[in-house]
């Protein structure tokens, strides 16, 4: 493949990821603790979460993406429903209230889906981690035996071959990590073959990420959105709490304990970051051996940006630009999520920086 045909190629990611899609997506997701009110397709055979949008000039037809009705060349289809999605548990739960598919072989859950920071005053803007729980879609609590019921079967179900647990925020010292280490004993007990990655804030307890590394999880999330304090307190008034020097401390132990690349953070394109502040940033994480994991600000319902403020998503100009620079430093540095273990950069669907290279 040619550089140009490259270069066209993440043009239309890019595209896709900010205009969206008309397509019948049989995997979703509304709502949650991360990027969300999208569908799940398979863009040139890599996982892809794509927002369905009914007035974007992009259509999918017999597997082709058409662009105003042109052919533009490149493979996408929806990823099917997951066969485990038919099932409940004994009392009556959905395992789709306590697990997602995300792409084709991931499986994520969000242990805890209330969060110690969601109220009006601490709440993240691009948030809507609550939102599915008001809404029936979930239920607040995961226990690890619910957990590992819905991995098994996911598993041996569908090939399901990662899990992602995230959690939101808790008011005790290891803000979160506790529940989750618990759950990732209880489903390598069931599954010893399924792959995890756990997600959460800087425990003020830097011991606790050997405790999730000791229960079994094999990559770490530990997210920040965005590197600029001021962005942080205006984005993220209750997150930015938790200073930039605690989490260089627990991305630091990160990297001793699970390994260089395999640790990840969220980078948010779009809430009004300096470009070469962002790229600077992002090489500033690389050279601790830490994935930035960059994804462009999408508007949500039930986020304060979108119902309050209305903020805008990032120019496909400087989603393009920023995720090229990322991806060029990060195959510099020889790292790419496909070497991680589980987690959202192995899985690249929210990110354009897989389809750049990285």
């Amino acid at each position: 493949m040619s550089t140009p045909q490259v270069k066209d190629t993440v043009s239309t990611r890019v595209d896709i990821a900010l205009l969206g899609i008309r397509v019948n997506a049989p995997v979703q997701r509304t709502g949650g603790a991360g990027p969300s009110d999208d569908g799940h397709l398979l863009f040139e055979g890599m996982s892809a979460a794509i927002p369905i949008n009914q007035t974007s000039p992009y259509s999918v037809t017999n597997g082709r993406l058409l662009l105003d009705g042109a052919d533009l060349g490149l493979d996408v289809t929806p990823v099917k429903r997951p066969r485990f999605y038919d099932l409940e548990t004994a009392d009556g739960i959905s395992y789709e209230k306590i697990a997602k598919l995300h792409g084709s072989n991931v499986l994520a859950t969000t242990v805890v889906q209330s969060c110690m920071r969601y109220g009006e005053a601490d709440r993240c803007r691009f948030c809507s981690i609550e939102e599915s729980l008001t809404n029936g879609l979930t239920i607040e609590v995961k226990t690890p035996a619910m957990i590992a019921e819905v991995a098994e079967a996911a598993y041996r179900l569908d090939g399901v071959t990662q899990l992602i647990m995230t959690t939101g925020t808790s008011k005790g010292r290891d803000r979160g990590a506790t529940h989750l280490a618990r759950c990732v004993k209880a489903v390598k007990t069931v599954v010893p073959e399924l792959e995890i990655q756990v997600q959460c804030e800087p425990p003020a307890n830097l011991s606790t990420i050997t405790d999730l590394y000791d229960a079994g999880a094999r990559s770490i999330g530990i997210h920040v959105e965005s590197m600029d304090d001021d962005v942080r307190a205006k984005w993220m008034p209750g997150k930015s709490t938790v200073s930039l020097d605690e989490y260089r401390a627990a991305w630091r132990e990160a990297v001793r304990v699970f390994g260089h690349n395999q640790v990840s953070t969220y980078l948010l394109v779009g809430m009004g970051e300096d470009p070469d502040e962002m790229v600077a940033g992002a090489q500033e994480l690389i050279d601790m051996g830490v994935y930035p994991f960059v994804v462009p600000f999408r508007p949500l319902k039930g986020t304060l940006a979108t119902d309050v403020d209305h903020a805008p998503p990032p120019t496909s100009a400087v989603l393009h630009d920023i995720t090229s620079r990322v991806a060029t430093a990060l195959q510099l540095a020889g790292m790419h999520g496909s070497d991680q273990k589980a987690g959202c950069a192995a899985c690249g669907a929210c990110s354009v920086l897989k389809t750049a290279g990285a």
